[in-house]
Parts: structure tokens; C-alpha cells; sequence
């Protein structure tokens, strides 16, 4: 029984899924936004680092609600120690820095209330919430409407809508559901493991640590955490190493030059999870259906940062669906009339997205590990310089 009619549903509220929904419901579109979750942001699975102007180009307000602690640049690192630094302070001290007149390049924020702001911020745009909600599967009908399929509170429900977003993460299920290729080859999911520590040293910049005797597939970083924190982390691809990432980790803690930095280091709290360092989906819609964000394969191949590509998808996606489901041709929501969404975000977004993943490829296709080790660290050097062609990506 179809208990209530919307335009777009989508499944997933974390900031891809928000960020649609905000920006659709903001244009008069109804919407209806479900998460399987009862806490948003949880497990956390990310450092949490997302530059200012991803926040600014979304309307995200900069809250201290879920800011933790500014940026103003880079430092990356080769596995001898070997530093470029790219701090935004000395760079261009006009502009970024502390005080009322300068500001960050980024910041690293709190997941949990990310999450929840973002959320906040599409139920205040007329989104309608609900969490404890499982997607379960979606049937296209004759008219080019679509029915989905909904377990709420152990309940069984239909819901009828126009198109469904998929926002629902790794390997989404919702693409499943239109036997779009969504799964990751293992060769291409880093194993992330960080440690939310006191007692360490941090200076405002984003550190990150190359080599393949310290993360091998990966890289290991330090970040500011704010109120003194720091958060700990590496990524490896398992294939190319017997070790676990958490092996790789406590390694990196005892032995790498940082040792005696993190010598005092007292771990408060530990999350980890996969993110994926593959190619964007070549295939992101179907009848009555769109991805969006870590479901569609969002992130960045080079750094695996997915927060800043799931915002400015978000915004591309409901733009195109404003545009769609108001225009003349709003009855027509098969896959052929929703491909435009993919060609707008390749535009935007997606070909430097492809563009960088063939950069990551051709570095880890080098087998010498000394040569690997050299290009990668150039390759991420390239990458967060202020010439580079991929400063909002």
C-alpha cells in the first residue's frame, strides 16, 4: 500500500544525500530523505578535513557547531622525512591566517555534527526526515513514476516518487537495485585506520606522510583535531602488504621520524574503515535513478577525500533534477532522460576526477618501490601545490 507521493527520495542523509535534498526542497520540489541510521555521522570512517571554499560554494554556514579547527595549508612528506611545505600564512599572510581580517584555507570538522548540521539544514529547507529506515528496492512504473520500497521501525511501507537518489555510501545497494556495477575491487579499497590522540603537536596544516615502507598503496597523515587533538592515520591497499593497517599504524607511531613527536601521544579514541581510492562510476543513473557521492564513487583517487566532491555533487545533482522534474518534460524520468545528470557532473567535476585517478594509477603501476615512492610524493606535492589545476577538487 503507497502511503505517501513525493518527487525525490533519497536514501542516505549524509552530506551528498543532504545537500540534494536541501537544494530541492529549497526549489519546491517535495522531498523525502531516509537514513537506516539513528545517529548520524556514526561509525566515523574519515579525518574530517574540507576546505572553505567547499563549505562556501554549497551555503554551508561556517558554524562552530561542527568546526573543530582551521587550516592554512600543507605539508607533505617523502618516507625520509623530506618536506614541501605549503602553508598558506606565509604564502599569502593578506588573506589567510588567524583574526577577524584573514581566514582558513579548511577545516577539519566533527563528523557527528557535520552530519546532523547538514541534516538540519535540509528539514529547515521543507526536506521530510526519516531515520531508522531502510531502503529495501524500487520498481519503476509505466506512468515514470517509481515505487520504493521502505522498512521504517520494522514496518513495511511503499513510497511513490518521481526519482530516487542513491546516497547510501561504498558499494551502494540502491544501485544494486538497478544493476549498476557499484562493487570495488579489493585492489582499490584502502584499509584506513586513524587514532584520535592528546599530546601532540600540531600547527594548523595538513600533513601528509608518503612512502611505501609507512603505507604502502596509501599514505599516513597528522591532523589538527582542535582542543589540542590530533588525529593519527594511514590508509594501505592489502594486496600490497601481509600487514594490517593498525601493524602499519602502530609502525609508523614507533619507528618513522615523527617517533619522538609522537612520544607522549596518548590515544583517546580509534575508527577506521574502507575508502575507496577507484574511478568514479562510468555508469551513474537508471530509470528513475541517480548516485550521488561515495555512492556513485565520488572521492578523490589521489587523497580518498569524499567530503568536498559529495557537497558539490549534491548541488549538481539537484540542480539537474530542479530543472527535470519542472520542466517539460518532467514525465520522462527513464534513464535516458536523466543521463544529462551525469554529463553535467563529468563537466563540473568528473573528468579531473578521472583525469587524477589514471595519475594515481600510472604511480602505483611503477613496481621499483624506490621510483613508486619518488612519484607519489611528487604526484601529492603537484597536487596540493597553489598552481594546481585541481584546487577545488
Amino acid at each position: 500500500m503507497i502511503t505517501h507521493k513525493y518527487d525525490i527520495v533519497v536514501i542516505g542523509s549524509g552530506p551528498a544525500g543532504a545537500t540534494v535534498s536541501r537544494f530541492a526542497a529549497r526549489a519546491g520540489l517535495s522531498v523525502l530523505l531516509v537514513d537506516k541510521k539513528q545517529e548520524l555521522g556514526a561509525p566515523i570512517q574519515c579525518s574530517g578535513a574540507v576546505s572553505r571554499h567547499a563549505l562556501e560554494e554549497v551555503g554551508l554556514p561556517l558554524a562552530e557547531e561542527y568546526i573543530l579547527e582551521p587550516i592554512y595549508g600543507f605539508a607533505i612528506y617523502d618516507q625520509a622525512g623530506k618536506a614541501k611545505k605549503i602553508d598558506y600564512r606565509r604564502l599569502k599572510g593578506e588573506v589567510y591566517g588567524p583574526g577577524p581580517d584573514r581566514k582558513p584555507l579548511g577545516y577539519v570538522v566533527d563528523r557527528r555534527r557535520f552530519d546532523r548540521y547538514c541534516m538540519m539544514l535540509a528539514e529547515r529547507a521543507g526536506v521530510e526526515t526519516w531515520l531508522k529506515t531502510e531502503g529495501l528496492g524500487y520498481t519503476p512504473a509505466a506512468d515514470g513514476s517509481c515505487t520504493v520500497q521502505l522498512r521504517r521501525y520494522n514496518q513495511l511501507l511503499e513510497v511513490r516518487c518521481r526519482v530516487v537518489v542513491g546516497a547510501d555510501g561504498l558499494m551502494s545497494q540502491v544501485g544494486k537495485w538497478a544493476g549498476l556495477q557499484t562493487h570495488i575491487k579489493i585492489t582499490e579499497l584502502a584499509g584506513c585506520l586513524q587514532f584520535i590522540v592528546d599530546r601532540v603537536e600540531t600547527d594548523g596544516l595538513l600533513e601528509i606522510i608518503t612512502g611505501h615502507e609507512w603505507a604502502p598503496g596509501g599514505y599516513a597523515w597528522v591532523f589538527p583535531k582542535g582542543n589540542g587533538y590530533a588525529e593519527i592515520g594511514l590508509g594501505v591497499i592489502s594486496t600490497m602488504t601481509e600487514h594490517s593497517a593498525q601493524w602499519h599504524l602502530d609502525k609508523f607511531m614507533r619507528q618513522s621520524f615523527f617517533k619522538d613527536r609522537f612520544a607522549a601521544a596518548r590515544i583517546l579514541e580509534v575508527q577506521g574503515g574502507g575508502v575507496p581510492l577507484a574511478a568514479p562510476l562510468r555508469t551513474q543513473y537508471a530509470d528513475n535513478l541517480i548516485l550521488v557521492g561515495d555512492a556513485a564513487r565520488h572521492v578523490n583517487p589521489i587523497t580518498g577525500g569524499g567530503i568536498h566532491t559529495a557537497l558539490s555533487g549534491g548541488k549538481i545533482a539537484a540542480d539537474f533534477l530542479v530543472k527535470h522534474l519542472q520542466g517539460a518534460e518532467r514525465e520522462d524520468c527513464s534513464a535516458g532522460a536523466l543521463a544529462g545528470y551525469q554529463s553535467a557532473w563529468l563537466a563540473a567535476l568528473g573528468d579531473k576526477m578521472w583525469k587524477l585517478y589514471h595519475a594515481k594509477t600510472a604511480v602505483f603501476h611503477q613496481e621499483d618501490i624506490p621510483t613508486r615512492d619518488a612519484y607519489l610524493f611528487k604526484t601529492m606535492s603537484d597536487y596540493f601545490d597553489p598552481n594546481s589545476e585541481y584546487k577545488k577538487i
